[in-house]
């Protein structure tokens, strides 16, 4: 009965909570256009406005939020332990060695950034693969469909096991544990500088939150994006319609077919979609920690 009270007044705890009230933020302000994202990273043609227009005129906008319960289901979970298992190596890999009322180094940051991206890889694979499945119904590029993530899930299990829930992992990897490392680094040096001493202090205003979050997502997905439509690629794949055997030919193929560009389709809505979801990530964790600190 004492645990919450007792885990809320440790520094991990409200870490933790507010993690996962970041994440919350972020799926439902960002879903649509990651539904967007999905879509043109797996067609061949079309530009955002078209593929937009397409999808609402055949099946309304709640098509954009198909599949939002999987990750909606197991983000606050999974922001939660990004949040809380970041605080811990930031301050673990700071030189010099950091007290508990000190910020980290952004040395310590950045690595803290990239094992935190590995870690999470083992959670989030499944989950996007499922997001992604369901992304995809109704449009033509699956053969195979099953309605809602548990299903999805029972028949992937069914079909391929513990091989095919994780398809994709490698390349998740790939992309989550350097895009971390930029994305918290980013983000901790620009409120720095839009807020000189604000690390210190916790005492910025909501419009840094917004910005410097909302540049830390830019960034991360600038440098990851081209692994990021490599991966959605593969996850999109069943076992009746495999097109490529692993990451590299996936790149090749891909490359091969449809020039360097598809590297980057879809990147603009990706960019849009980052911008407002970690904004709203970071201004409701750090919101909600001084809600939790009383300060």
């Amino acid at each position: 009965m004492d645990f919450w009270p007792e885990f809320l007044a440790s520094s991990s705890g409200r870490e933790f909570v507010a993690g996962g009230f970041g994440g919350t933020a972020g799926i439902i302000s960002g879903y649509p256009l990651d539904t967007l994202r999905i879509l043109q990273q797996s067609s061949k043609t079309g530009s955002a406005s078209t593929i937009l227009r397409n999808v609402v005129a055949k099946e309304g906008p709640s098509a954009l939020y198909r599949g939002m319960g999987a990750p909606l289901a197991s983000v606050t979970f999974q922001n939660a332990m990004v949040f809380q298992i970041y605080a811990v190596l930031s301050r673990a890999f700071s030189t010099p060695s950091v007290s508990a009322s000190d910020p980290p180094s952004l040395k310590g940051v950045a690595l803290g950034g990239i094992c935190t991206g590995a870690v999470q890889s083992t959670l989030l694979s499944p989950v996007e693969l499922i997001k992604i499945r369901l992304q995809l119904q109704n449009t033509g590029q699956l053969t195979d469909t099953q309605k809602g993530p548990v299903m999805i899930a029972k028949n992937i299990w069914k079909m391929e096991g513990i091989r095919g829930i994780y398809r994709g992992f490698g390349i998740t990897m790939l992309r989550d544990a350097p895009a971390h490392g930029f994305y918290f680094w980013t983000y901790e040096y620009t409120r720095e500088i839009l807020h000189p001493g604000c690390r210190k202090s916790c005492q910025e205003s909501l419009n840094t939150m917004l910005i410097a979050g909302g540049l830390a997502g830019v960034v991360s997905w600038v440098f990851s994006y081209p692994l990021d439509v490599i991966k959605t690629r593969l996850q999109a794949q069943t076992p009746s319609s495999l097109k490529y055997k692993g990451i590299l030919d996936c790149l090749r193929k891909s490359i091969k077919q449809e020039g360097y560009v598809v590297l980057w389709r879809g990147l603009g809505t990706a960019l849009a979609r980052a911008f407002v979801v970690n904004g709203a990530v970071f201004s409701s964790y750090e919101i909600t920690l001084r809600y939790l600190f009383n300060n």
